[in-house]
């Protein structure tokens, strides 16, 4: 089955068909539900696409990989699990608001440890991947390939939540980074002191929360 290329028109090219679309369509609902404008979605792409370009690719998406049964039923895995993890916290996103929930998020990030939040996203994205693992080793193969497509679908939902966490957090640094870099005498991106009117220097200082 995994190798199997399905003829366009088959009952088994519509299972998988409709399977994608349900599941593309589930991370669709959850994904508006919690962020309309799209101001809290992790996946640039998505977010530069919109709601219109993205349902076209979307349906294009679910049009290719129907005749594939592995992959379809990957992403079908995948896609299920990350709407899962949208409604978990779509009501407070919408409740809050995307802008006031992302300002309350970001404060919340900026005043946790950075190896703890590490530790803590490591933790969860490992034991899923892990149930994953699990599955497709427990698995054989030629026999039950829905059985390994599921395992490989909850591994890569782990891996997606560990890459686009990891991104969002990177780009919330970022601009530290510049900064920090700005002020360093020891760095080559060092603009120097600001003058005052009577020749005296002052010392620009950041006013970003501290890492405990």
């Amino acid at each position: 089955m995994s190798d199997d290329f399905i003829q366009f028109g088959t009952r088994t090219y519509g299972i998988l068909f409709v399977l994608l679309v349900l599941s593309r369509g589930l991370d669709f609902l959850s994904t508006r539900i919690a962020t309309p404008n799209l101001v809290l979605e992790g996946n640039p792409i998505a977010r530069k696409l919109g709601w219109t370009w993205g349902l076209v690719v979307n349906l294009g998406f679910c049009f290719a990989f129907a005749f594939w049964p592995l992959p379809a039923i990957v992403i079908s895995t995948t896609s299920v699990l990350v709407a899962a993890r949208n409604f978990q916290s779509a009501w407070l996103m919408r409740s809050l608001g995307e802008h006031r929930y992302r300002e309350w998020y970001v404060e919340r990030i900026q005043e946790t440890s950075i190896t703890l939040y590490l530790f803590c996203l490591f933790g969860q994205t490992a034991l899923t991947a892990g149930v994953g693992a699990g599955v497709i080793y427990f698995t054989t193969w030629e026999r039950d390939p829905v059985l390994l497509a599921i395992g490989l679908g909850i591994v890569a939902y782990a891996v997606a939540v560990a890459f686009y966490s990891l991104l969002g957090v990177w780009r919330l640094h970022r601009p530290s980074l510049r900064k920090s870099r700005f002020l360093d005498p020891g760095s080559p991106g060092y603009a120097g002191p600001e003058p005052r009117e009577n020749g005296k220097f002052i010392q620009i200082c950041l006013r970003e929360p501290p890492q405990p």
